[in-house]
């Protein structure tokens, strides 16, 4: 059925094939029907709320009219704002009064959390309704005459300390970010940028950005879809690149038979650690992996390997590369001081797709220079030839099947839990998810909780990415004179207990 759609939408002699923008298991695309869908939102917005410039919540998981949606914002410069649905209410409330969008769209399961006139109700009827808009005097703006230091998206993200931070993204960054990894790969024009991802990460909303720029096409998977996804890689030629984190490459590589075709240019691996295994296995069958570092407040990757021919890959597997130019990089000790080849240190990042701030000041405190270098507070060293090898990410933060965990949240929730009396929660190495959360907890009146009920009773507070699987529980939490927590004993300890398990 998905082959016959993709083969209908063949390239006829002597007329001007029409430009794929989105193709899915619902539907194929074109850049006419954006077109259309744009003007269908400028309308609706302009009649709910007056003007543009206000920006627009989507509450939605991953849909065909979520993508068309981000796209048409994009090119009437309207500042959106994409909220993970596994929010919990709170959150959802909190996101909502920080930012105060316009309107907020919402998807049919998650509708009803959300109250008020300015909800708009991504349907059915929604998305049609957009295709039968009329557009005989349609007149969109020239996305090239918006300013590049507006604000196109605000997004949160997780930090090691307090809540998440929101980070407001400008045009010049991910315009940057386009240009800078077109040097490196793009999709051509009617072939495919396989995005399954999500679409509250920057990760997934750069594809569809750098798409638009590109003027190449999307292929969306609500989820991974191993089973697919190899018969999309290996045999159809109109996909040439992917976005994957590590755990999905895994998933792929598990089949002793999955192999990229000849014109595939790469998949783009970021979102986590990586396993040096993998990179092997991906080396030794031709697999074109163009590993890469990046975060939101840099508009995904900055900084990245080169893509060398199918069946290359660069040396050494465990670096990340280098920065994308004209974008800069610094290894500094805790003092600011710059630091030589193979010394250990914080990265320090600069250039256009570095972001100028958080929403909210105080967040920005020690986090920039005065030559506006930006500490990620990420640890690594740079070798001999550039390139750039990280070593922790973000200090504590844990990175688990591409999804950013806050320790510290994690470490509240099981506090809630009346037999757990401390809980220290740490990132372990795991060959499926690249980190895995890990807690070790000490118990009140010796009542040892089961791992299973620890985890039921923190689905209350915490979506399932976040939740522990692996609990170990300890007399005593080990801790310096001043009351800091060990956290690398408490790291060995680990590993020997899941030995042992």
């Amino acid at each position: 059925m998905l082959k016959s759609r993709l083969h209908r939408f063949e390239f006829k002699k002597n007329k001007k094939p029409q430009q794929v923008f989105l193709s899915s298991q619902d539907g194929l695309y074109t850049y006419s029907d954006l077109n259309r869908f744009t003007a269908f939102i400028k309308d609706l917005v302009k009649e709910k709320t007056g003007y543009l410039e206000q920006p627009v919540a989507f509450i939605s998981s991953s849909s065909d009219p979520l993508v068309f949606s981000i796209a048409a914002c994009w090119r009437l410069g309207i500042p959106f704002i994409p909220i993970n649905t596994n929010s919990t209410d709170n959150e959802l409330k909190e996101y909502l009064n920080a930012l105060k969008p316009g309107l907020i769209f919402c998807d049919n399961a998650n509708r009803s959390r959300i109250e008020g006139d300015n909800v708009i109700k991504m349907d059915e009827n929604f998305f049609l309704n957009s295709f039968t808009h009329d557009i005989r005097n349609m007149e969109l703006p020239d996305p090239d005459a918006f300013d590049q230091s507006s604000v196109f998206g605000y997004f949160f993200t997780s930090g090691t300390t307090g809540r998440p931070k929101i980070v407001p993204l400008k045009r010049r960054q991910i315009i940057s970010a386009a240009e800078a990894s077109a040097a490196n790969f793009k999709p051509d024009k009617n072939h495919f940028w396989m995005l399954c991802l999500p679409l509250n990460h920057v990760g997934g909303i750069s594809i569809i950005l750098r798409s638009i720029l590109y003027g190449s096409s999307i292929y969306r998977l609500s989820e991974f879809h191993g089973d697919m996804i190899k018969e999309f890689l290996g045999e159809n030629s109109r996909f040439q690149v992917a976005s994957l984190v590590p755990t999905m490459l895994k998933r792929l590589l598990d089949d002793p038979l999955f192999k990229t075709h000849h014109e595939f240019k790469a998949i783009l691996l970021g979102g986590g650690p990586v396993n040096k295994g993998l990179l092997k296995k991906s080396r030794e069958r031709g697999i074109p992996i163009v590993s890469s570092y990046g975060m939101t407040e840099t508009c995904a990757q900055v900084i990245a390997n080169p893509l060398l021919a199918p069946s290359g890959m660069y040396t050494p597997l465990n670096s990340v590369g280098k920065p994308l130019p004209p974008n800069e990089m610094q290894i500094r000790d805790e003092n600011g001081k710059v630091l030589g080849k193979n010394q250990s240190g914080q990265l320090w990042l600069k250039g256009p797709q570095v972001f100028d701030g958080y929403y909210h000041a105080k967040h920005n405190e020690g986090k920039f220079d005065e030559d506006g270098w930006f500490n990620t507070g990420d640890y690594g060293h740079v070798n001999g030839f550039g390139h750039l090898f990280i070593e922790s990410r973000r200090t504590d933060l844990i990175i688990t099947g591409g999804e950013n965990v806050n320790p510290k949240e994690v470490e509240e929730a099981l506090q809630k839990i009346l037999s757990i009396k401390e809980a220290v929660v740490i990132g372990v190495p795991d060959e499926e998810w690249g980190q895995k959360v890990a807690a070790v907890v000490t118990v009140e009146n010796g009542k040892v909780p089961e791992l299973k009920e620890v985890r039921a009773e923190l689905k209350n507070y915490l979506s399932d990415f976040k939740l522990p699987k692996d609990l170990k529980v300890v007399d005593k939490i080990p801790k310096t004179n001043i009351g800091k927590v060990k956290r690398d004993e408490l790291i060995k300890m680990l590993h020997k207990y899941l030995k042992s398990k």
